[in-house]
């Protein structure tokens, strides 16, 4: 967008970037690898907060000269986090546990420049149906969502056949929750560079 300075999205997530570039914004993807642990009595809506600022503090050297944005995303279901799956094992059996349940989905977002910090979460409710062995199999086979937190990505195959309804942000359960974030550049920008 023209009225907004290029900024930084520190994240390698090919789901970030095209939601940003949809919302016609100017950015240069420099991802940073962060260590992803946190300590274990936190709640999710907080560990995902914890590690979206730990992936800020890893561009410090960035800060200075311009805006940088990272965020986390988790799927949970109460106080059990569903990471990405180590293997199609493993996906095959996350997707079981969801079939026919609810779980939640957090996204974390920072936005920060010099020694300004700004930082909101956003979480949504999913509601799977239930789901034949046949159809999370040939999901898991077909997409392969080995990179994708709670093995799948509601913008595919699964999430079309798969998912009942949703409470809240649809973009936030692809990775980025576009309303909520778009504000926050807006205001950054207007507070911070100009």
């Amino acid at each position: 967008m023209t009225s907004v300075a290029p900024f930084i999205l520190a994240s390698a997530s090919p789901r970030r970037q095209a939601l940003l570039h949809e919302a016609g914004f100017d950015f240069e993807v420099m991802a940073v690898d962060v260590e992803e642990t946190y300590p274990q009595e936190l709640a999710p809506v907080a560990v995902v907060a914890h590690l979206a600022k730990k992936k800020l503090t890893a561009c410090q050297k960035w800060l200075a000269d311009t805006l940088v944005i990272t965020a986390d995303t988790l799927v949970y279901q109460g106080p059990e986090i569903m990471g990405k799956p180590h293997n199609r094992q493993h996906a095959v059996a996350m997707l079981q546990e969801l079939a026919g349940t609810m779980h939640e989905v957090t996204t974390s977002v920072c936005l920060g420049y010099r020694s300004n910090l700004h930082q909101f979460s956003v979480t949504t409710k999913v509601y799977f149906a239930g789901l034949s062995d046949a159809e999370i199999t040939y999901y898991v086979d077909h997409y392969k969502p080995f990179d994708k937190a709670g093995s799948y990505g509601i913008q595919e195959w699964i999430g079309q056949i798969g998912i009942r309804k949703i409470e809240g942000s649809y973009t936030n359960v692809v990775g980025l929750p576009m309303h909520e974030t778009y504000r926050a550049i807006m205001a950054c920008n207007r507070q911070w560079l100009t």
